[in-house]
C-alpha cells in the first residue's frame, strides 16, 4: 500500500515537471515569435498589416518553433520574410525559400532580376541570417527529401490551380517535409462551393482540404484568426480589389481614379482559411 502511495505521488511530481517544462517551452516559442514579429527592421508600412494578418497568432497556431528548418515558398516582396529569416537566426535554425530557377535555360531576365533583388534586400546576415534561395518552378530539380520541420505556404494556391500545379507541387512539398513536419496554409478563401475553375484569387476551404490531404498531408487543425465576415467576395476584380492590392481596373490598364474605393476598403483584407497539416511520421 505504502509502495502504492510512494509510485502515485512520484507520478503526479512527475507529471507536473513535465506540464511546466511543456509550459516553459511554448511560452519560450511565443516569445522568439514576438519578438520576430516586433523586430525593428520591419517597416512601418508591414507593421501596419499586422492588424489583418496577425503573423504571432498565426505562426503560434501553425507551431513555429526554435531551431526549425523553414521554408518559405513563393515568398512574393517579403512580407513573411522579414519575420521568418529572423527568427531562424535567433534561435539557431535554418531559413529557405523558393525562387526564380536558375537551372531553367528559358528563364527571363526579368526573373534572374527579381531573384537577385530578393537576394539583395535579405543580405545582412546580422538580421536575417544566411537566407538559402532554392531553385522552383515546373522544370526544377525536386526540393531537398525530408529536410524541413516547417513549410510555409501563403495565398498562393489559387494560382496552382489556374495552372494545374497544385497536384505536382504538393507532391514536391511532401517529399521534401521531415515525418511529423508542418505544412501551413493561408489562402482567401472563397464561398462554399466556389468552382475550383473560377480565377477570383478565392479557393473553397474543403476543396483546398482535400488537395492537400490528397498529396499525403493531414489536416492537423484550422483557426479562423484571419477571417473576415465583411468580405463578400464578390468584387468586381477578385479579391485583388481589396487592400493591398486596390486593384480599380482590368489588369494592365491604369487606375481608374473614378472608381469608388471606400468600401472596398472598409472590407480591409480578404476572408482567409489558415490551415495547418502535418505530414504523418513513419
Amino acid at each position: 500500500m505504502r509502495n502504492s502511495i510512494l509510485a502515485g505521488v512520484a507520478l503526479g511530481v512527475l507529471a507536473a515537471a513535465t506540464t511546466g517544462s511543456f509550459a516553459a517551452s511554448e511560452k519560450k516559442n511565443v516569445a522568439a515569435i514576438e519578438q520576430a514579429v516586433n523586430g525593428s527592421w520591419r517597416s512601418a508600412d508591414a507593421k501596419a498589416r499586422d492588424h489583418d494578418r496577425h503573423p504571432a497568432a498565426a505562426l503560434e497556431f501553425w507551431g513555429l518553433a526554435p531551431g526549425m528548418t523553414i521554408l518559405e515558398v513563393q515568398p512574393g516582396g517579403g512580407w513573411w520574410t522579414e519575420i521568418l529569416a529572423p527568427f531562424a537566426r535567433a534561435t539557431k535554425g535554418e531559413f529557405f525559400a523558393t525562387s526564380a530557377d536558375l537551372d531553367d535555360p528559358g528563364l527571363s531576365d526579368g526573373a534572374r532580376k527579381g531573384r537577385a533583388d530578393f537576394a539583395a534586400k535579405y543580405a545582412d546576415a546580422a538580421v536575417y541570417g544566411k537566407v538559402n534561395l532554392v531553385n522552383w518552378g515546373p522544370k526544377a530539380a525536386p526540393l531537398p527529401k525530408d529536410k524541413f520541420d516547417f513549410v510555409m505556404l501563403t495565398r498562393g494556391m489559387h494560382g496552382w490551380v489556374r495552372d494545374k500545379r497544385a497536384d505536382a507541387n504538393l507532391a514536391n512539398i511532401f517529399n521534401s517535409v521531415k515525418p511529423g513536419g508542418v505544412l501551413a496554409i493561408e489562402q482567401h478563401r472563397a464561398k462554399a462551393g466556389q468552382d475550383p475553375a473560377t480565377f477570383n484569387g478565392y479557393l473553397d476551404e474543403s476543396y483546398v482540404i482535400s488537395t492537400v490531404e490528397k498529396a499525403g498531408f493531414k489536416l492537423d487543425g484550422k483557426s479562423e484568426v484571419n477571417a473576415n465576415p465583411k468580405d463578400t467576395k464578390d468584387h468586381p476584380f477578385g479579391v485583388w480589389t481589396l487592400p493591398p492590392s486596390r486593384q480599380s481596373s482590368e489588369g494592365g490598364k491604369p487606375v481608374d481614379p473614378a472608381f469608388d474605393r471606400a468600401k472596398y476598403d472598409a472590407i480591409g483584407e480578404s476572408d482567409r482559411m489558415t490551415l495547418r497539416f502535418v505530414k504523418p511520421a513513419k
